[in-house]
């Protein structure tokens, strides 16, 4: 995350205004063009009255015809705008259980959170009330992925007249929430996404709250600390070669600087067989397979997209990991058979302790076999179920997995490149998983 450029997510349950909540961030900080205000003004699917608003915001996100038609966020929808201050986009992701996966998708690609809550759906007899299981779902997921960035916002606050009352309810409610799952310290707003309050512009109803709006605390979050610096990691995608009769036989690794820099002239180690060798050219990637005939660079970072030219005529692959071969030894990845991880489960078809699933990590696919569920979230109590082994759709599982061969593997919260990856039913070939490192032995 740059001070540029932020991506964040709505996260919630169904219904809870996620997309009129972005609709009303791209028309307020004035990011919608006069002629899509004119055309949704006469769109023909609309859930809000003509006195309440002269369109309906959530057009603005909602694309597909689909989506308008039943009034619910099916896709990620991704959205650009920019302020004064910072440049944003934003993915809207699908509140409904059956869409979890979309949500988690867009949420690994994010670098802040936005949970909005519906208060009309909770019910207030009690000093804390409770919350809805997606809620807890979403931020549960938000917690997996380790983002450092989320905002509760209490949506439709204008129903209650913006009572302190109610959003004190809701505030105990939810730090309870993140004290259980382990989420930092969340900022909470009460907003009104339909009328506009608290979300660009302050709310005139709600004097007794001082924190920021919602686009004030988007434009002022900073950088989360990096925890810890490992150093190299690049992960070949594709080595590409001329023709072996040509007289230059040039011989490059693709791919993209995940962690640190790479120079020339670096000794390096390529993993999982550890040969080393050191690096005798870099190209910036311009798109084209080979490089042109020069020099190349200097030194590349962290995001680059390059071709690496190696000194010693040694066997690179895609999957192979290529990291420093000088670092000390608490910044090498972990080369395993054996891991530990969360599972974000995604298909319909729950986990099989007897099925063969394809681990695709990194660049890398190995076989793999679930040996072992040590845990299922319940997300009702927040607590893990221990005596439980079944894990289906939407479930949060901690599991033990067997490789065929080895990884070079990373922490998750160390490393989000190297540290997840994402399972394949053999014979389906469909995703079923996402999955973050959490031991590697």
């Amino acid at each position: 995350m740059s001070q540029d450029l932020i991506r964040f997510i709505t996260a919630g349950s169904v219904d809870d205004g996620k997309s009129t909540l972005i609709g009303r961030l791209l028309f307020d900080s004035r990011a919608v063009l006069a002629d899509q205000v004119q055309t949704l003004s006469k769109a023909r699917h609309s859930r809000v009255r003509a006195e309440d608003a002269d369109f309906d915001l959530a057009l603005l996100t909602d694309g597909l015809e689909a989506e308008r038609e039943q009034g619910i966020t099916i896709d990620v929808a991704y959205r650009y705008f920019t302020t004064g201050k910072r440049k944003f986009i934003v993915a809207d992701a699908p509140g409904h259980e059956q869409y979890t996966r979309n949500m988690v998708t867009g949420a690994s690609q994010s670098d802040a959170a936005v949970i909005l809550i519906d208060p009309t759906r909770l019910d207030f007899s009690v000093a804390k009330p409770n919350l809805l299981a997606q809620t807890k779902r979403h931020a549960s997921i938000v917690r997996l992925l380790n983002l450092k960035h989320v905002v509760f916002v209490v949506n439709k606050m204008d129903l209650f007249g913006f009572s302190q009352e109610v959003f004190r309810a809701i505030t105990a409610a939810v730090q309870e929430l993140a004290s259980t799952i382990g989420l930092p310290a969340p900022q909470l707003i009460p907003a009104s996404a339909l009328k506009g309050g608290n979300i660009v512009s302050r709310s005139t109803e709600a004097a007794w709250y001082q924190g920021p709006t919602l686009l004030e605390w988007l434009e002022t979050i900073e950088d989360a600390p990096v925890e810890k610096n490992l150093g190299l990691r690049f992960p070949v995608q594709y080595v590409a070669r001329q023709d072996g009769q040509a007289a230059d036989d040039f011989r490059g690794y693709l791919g993209r600087i995940e962690s640190g820099q790479i120079f020339k002239g670096q000794r390096v180690r390529v993993l999982p067989a550890g040969l080393e060798t050191t690096i005798a050219q870099i190209h910036i990637s311009s798109g084209s397979a080979v490089p042109p005939s020069s020099e190349g660079a200097v030194m590349a970072h962290a995001g680059q997209s390059v071709v690496l030219t190696l000194t010693d005529d040694v066997d690179v692959s895609r999957g192979d990991l290529i990291v420093a071969a000088l670092e000390a030894e608490d910044s090498q990845p972990t080369l395993t058979k054996k891991i530990v991880a969360d599972l974000c489960w995604l298909d319909t078809e729950p986990l099989s302790l007897a099925r063969k699933y394809l681990l695709q990590h990194a660049t890398k696919t190995v076989y793999a076999k679930v040996q072992k569920v040590q845990n299922v979230l319940d997300i009702e109590t927040l607590s893990a179920s221990q005596g439980q082994t079944a894990v289906g759709l939407n479930d949060i599982g901690r599991v033990e997995l067997g490789l065929q061969s080895a990884v070079a593997a990373d922490l998750y919260e160390e490393s989000q490149a190297t540290g997840a990856f994402v399972l394949v039913d053999d014979a389906t070939k469909l995703t079923v998983a996402a999955g973050m490192i959490r031991v590697a032995n």
